[in-house]
């Protein structure tokens, strides 16, 4: 049975002269001397059971163990000191207040704030999300998404919006791989509460007027990403939206055009807080994420239709 370590002292030296590759300079860095950083070592491989480092008379060089454990050393410590930083730092530049609407939060955000806090690890994350009104100028707010109509070159925009339709693989019949255009008449379609976006996809893909079931309105753009999900038809879904469930494969994208979509998601900072470092790395993480949301909306898209 493998022996627990009863002190963890001789780690830090330990760290410091496998980066270093000598107990001279690990010395030096520690403020001791090459002897008491030698003796601690010695007493760390004593208390583990193998040899850490060979001893040459000239140098000194790691075993294989101690490559290893060392560098599992070095990562621990890594994070202490990560933690320790961000506990003495005020506690508001090391906490992030987001508020997100419901749809947004769920269907985008949720599902990538992974890749944020593993380049920001100091950061702890607050996720409110709701569609409610919020004030900027309230500390429990930091940032907030919302959805809204907006003009064209609004810098608080983050993705030029555009409208897509997509089903579920599951509700594809035996031996097609597929929906085409062409099949929207055969098929139950889904939208946010309005029927008005389906007639201008029909009209921007040259498609015959009348004759489709549109007969199932949802109330958010989430719910009805669910609703396509779940194999209950095809949605006329904002990108951002579905664009998760289409990387995955849980949603296909009939080929066809994409129509724009004069309402998006806007990012808004709380005024006294818009300089904050914290800010600034969010809201540059959102711009790298956006920008590649947008070169896979390029890649997939059929053409635009901007007039309709």
């Amino acid at each position: 049975m493998a022996k627990p370590l009863r002190s963890l002292s001789g780690l830090i030296d330990l760290e410091t002269a496998a980066r270093l590759g000598s107990f001279k300079l690990a010395a030096e860095e520690l403020h001791k001397t090459p002897a008491a950083v030698s003796q601690q070592i010695k007493n760390l491989e004593e208390e583990l059971g193998f040899a850490l480092f060979l001893r040459h008379p000239r140098h000194v060089a790691l075993t294989e163990k101690g490559r290893d454990f060392s560098a599992t050393v070095a990562r621990v410590l890594g994070e202490l000191r990560t933690k320790a930083a961000a506990l003495q730092k005020s506690g508001e530049e090391c906490v992030l207040r987001i508020s997100s609407t419901h749809s947004f939060a769920l269907k985008w955000l949720a599902p990538r704030l992974t890749h944020f806090t593993r380049l920001h690890p100091d950061l702890d994350i607050r996720l409110d999300a709701n569609d409610r009104y919020v004030s900027l100028q309230d500390d429990s707010v930091d940032v907030a998404i919302r959805y809204g109509a907006y003009e064209a070159g609004d810098p608080t925009i983050l993705f030029d919006e555009r409208l897509v339709a997509v089903y579920s693989p599951d509700i594809l019949p035996p031996g097609r791989s597929d929906f085409r255009l062409a099949d929207l008449r055969t098929l139950p379609l889904l939208d946010e509460g309005s029927n008005v976006h389906w007639n201008r996809y029909v009209a921007a893909n040259g498609l015959p007027r009348g004759g489709y079931n549109v007969s199932r309105g949802y109330s958010h753009w989430g719910v009805l990403a669910q609703a396509a999900v779940a194999g209950q038809g095809v949605a006329l879904a904002a990108f951002s939206i579905v664009y998760e469930d289409l990387r995955k494969g849980d949603l296909h994208m009939i080929a066809g055009r994409s129509i724009p979509y004069h309402s998006g998601y806007r990012f808004l900072v709380n005024i006294n807080k818009e300089r904050m470092p914290k800010i600034e790395r969010f809201r540059a993480w959102l711009a790298d994420e956006m920008a590649e949301m947008q070169r896979a909306l390029t890649a997939c898209s059929y053409g635009t239709d901007e007039s309709v």
